[in-house]
């Protein structure tokens, strides 16, 4: 069991384990020896539920991404070829393409298998059939793995389109697999007693989650170990998406990007002072991000300005410990030391990483180029210079940087001013397709339909939630932050907000009216146990547990604001976070982008 997904009322590792129990089940199927050909959106967040050394034991001999490409032969002699995939066409095509080129081999005939994720597909099995290898399967199978976790407090469903597929594309199918997700976890921690929620995506996921525990009645689900559910629809607040986090971890992932826990870096600025140039790795340096790494854990949910300090800190205590040898010790002090140098060496490679990434992070966060974005981006935070033609943004797109910073200021200078003026609106666009082609016409159309960008109407609903939930928030320390504003240094997630709210005295009670002014009906029920009996009241008063489930993309920044509710001093809370997926500003303009925009970065 990894020890980093250890800890608290709800143990992670438990979620873990029992996925890994099922995908063991459907392998021991598979007699003999087995390969594994991997949907590649797939075999990362897999491989946080089993890893390689696990899969060998259980004969798997190789993994292959799944490609165009024909296997190598060295599979030739392995018995059984496993397709792992999720239930889109684009990859069942593949599978149809693998399949006929199995059939074709003259080598030894092999079983074929294929392994849904998290579930089967009616529309898919009528695609392989209509390709002619649906037959050729022996064995079809669904591995309902709806949750990859990455920490203790932290799990992910990994869903890329999720906000895309249903607010742009009105699929709600996510909001079913959400649905399952939050049904796997109280099958394992039990009912939660209350569930609130705002936005569309949170009313349909609740209303699921209700028609699922009638079908399931009369089932014994253990006590209770998570007290509230909160859904919260992206579209609640799209704000936090799209701004710049300036949490270390947060500026990791803006930087390098975080995937599955991992990200890589430039290998040369790792390598040792003593190395010849000829030595220098061409290849980047790949580095696991969770809070196994103890210095990780401390300093991943500080902004980036209280991280050098640390690390200075951390620096001094470091060469103090490693000092104490060269005292007088006696045999037995000597051994203690000993026995502690593994650790203290583990400590300091730990630091010298961490320095490092921390320089990299540097160099961007003191450009001018970051430090003008920035500005522009606390601006539209506070209200400032929102309802015109912004000419921080004009310069960006004259001087054609990446569109999709462009893109990102936009929307949020339309989001901070509640829509903007049709002729500024129509001047941006204009600008944007001269400059950077006339196919981001359907990007532009896109992200007008999602409500990114608009034409301002009447009402102004940012300038009233800004000073009644106190979304900015002036001279609070990044050093020793009182306040979960630290994390955009003046900006407070407006998500978290909500989530701190709920768990205050009186909760969202006397909020009706700030709750209206955000898109979507609000949601406050209580559910039942397996017999129909009220769960509320019945946890004895000690840690109150929240799972806050974000419906289509959460933020490192989000994840450290919650975290940092959860460790406060006069905190009785311990929040979990469950997301259809880690997102930055970045990834969530992608995903809103359309295909025909070939470069968008340039």
């Amino acid at each position: 069991m990894a020890s980093h997904l250890s800890g608290g009322k709800v143990n992670v590792a438990l979620v873990q384990d029992d996925y890994k129990k099922d995908l063991l089940r459907l392998l021991s199927k598979c007699e003999g020896s087995k390969a594994i050909v991997w949907d590649k959106g797939l075999a990362g967040p897999v491989g946080l539920i089993a890893k390689y050394e696990l899969l060998r034991d259980n004969e798997v001999m190789k993994m292959f991404p799944m490609t165009g490409d024909r296997l190598p032969t060295e599979v030739a002699k392995i018995k059984n070829l496993i397709f792992i995939s999720r239930p889109k066409l684009s990859l069942m095509d593949l599978v149809a393409k693998h399949i006929h080129w199995e059939e074709q081999s003259s080598t030894n005939k092999r079983e074929l298998h294929l392994f849904f994720v998290p579930r089967r597909s009616k529309v898919c099995e009528k695609f392989l059939m209509t390709k002619g290898v649906f037959g050729t399967l022996t064995f079809i199978e669904e591995f309902a793995c709806n949750l990859f976790p990455f920490d203790s407090d932290l799990m992910s469903m990994e869903l890329e389109d999720a906000y895309k597929e249903y607010h742009f594309e009105n699929d709600p199918t996510c909001l079913y697999q959400v649905a399952e997700a939050v049904m796997g976890l109280q099958r394992l921690f039990g009912t939660i007693p209350a569930v609130y929620g705002k936005g569309a995506g949170a009313k349909h996921v609740c209303d699921l989650m209700r028609r699922m525990a009638r079908e399931r009645m009369g089932l014994e689900p253990p006590r209770p170990k998570i007290d509230r559910l909160l859904l919260l629809d992206r579209s609640v607040d799209l704000l936090t998406a799209l701004a710049t986090p300036l949490t270390y971890e947060g500026l990791i992932d803006e930087i390098f990007s975080i995937n599955n826990t991992t990200a890589h870096f430039p290998a040369e600025r790792f390598t040792k002072a003593d190395e010849m140039p000829g030595d220098m790795p061409t290849q980047k340096k790949k580095i696991i991000l969770n809070s196994a790494d103890e210095l990780f854990a401390e300093i991943r949910d500080k902004n980036f300005n209280a991280v050098g300090p640390t690390l200075s800190r951390k620096a001094r205590l470091i060469s103090s410990q490693f000092e104490e040898r060269h005292g007088e010790k006696t045999v037995q002090e000597m051994k203690q030391f000993v026995a502690r140098l593994p650790h203290m060496m583990a400590a300091k490679a730990s630091l010298a990483t961490h320095t490092t990434i921390a320089e990299l992070i540097k160099e961007l966060t003191d450009s001018d180029d970051f430090l003008e974005s920035l500005q522009t981006e606390q601006e539209f935070m506070n209200g400032i210079d929102t309802d015109r033609v912004h000419p921080y943004i004009e310069d960006c797109i004259a001087q054609k940087h990446p569109l999709l910073k462009v893109l990102k200021l936009l929307c949020m200078q339309s989001i901070t001013n509640s829509g903007m003026k049709a002729k500024v609106l129509d001047h941006y666009k204009r600008e944007i397709l001269q400059t950077y082609g006339f196919q981001h016409i359907l990007t532009l159309r896109n992200l007008e339909s999602v409500g990114l960008l608009r034409v301002q109407h009447s009402s102004r609903p940012y300038t009233i939630l800004r000073k009644m939930l106190r979304l900015t928030v002036e001279d609070e320390s990044e050093i020793t932050p009182t306040d979960i504003s630290y994390v955009h240094s003046v900006y407070a997630p407006l998500s978290v907000r909500l989530a701190q709210q709920l768990v205050s005295p009186g909760g969202w009670k006397g909020m009706q009216d700030i709750l209206g002014l955000l898109p979507g009906p609000t949601v406050e029920e209580t559910q039942l146990d397996g017999h129909g009996k009220d769960l509320i009241g019945t946890q004895p008063s000690q840690t109150e547990v929240v799972l806050v489930f974000f419906i289509g993309g959460c933020t490192y920044s989000e994840v450290s604001a919650l975290r940092f509710l959860s460790q406060r001093e006069d905190s009785n809370v311990e929040f979990v976070v469950c997301t259809t997926k880690l997102i930055n500003g970045s990834l969530f303009l992608k995903s809103l982008m359309e295909p025909l925009s070939i470069d968008i970065n340039n």
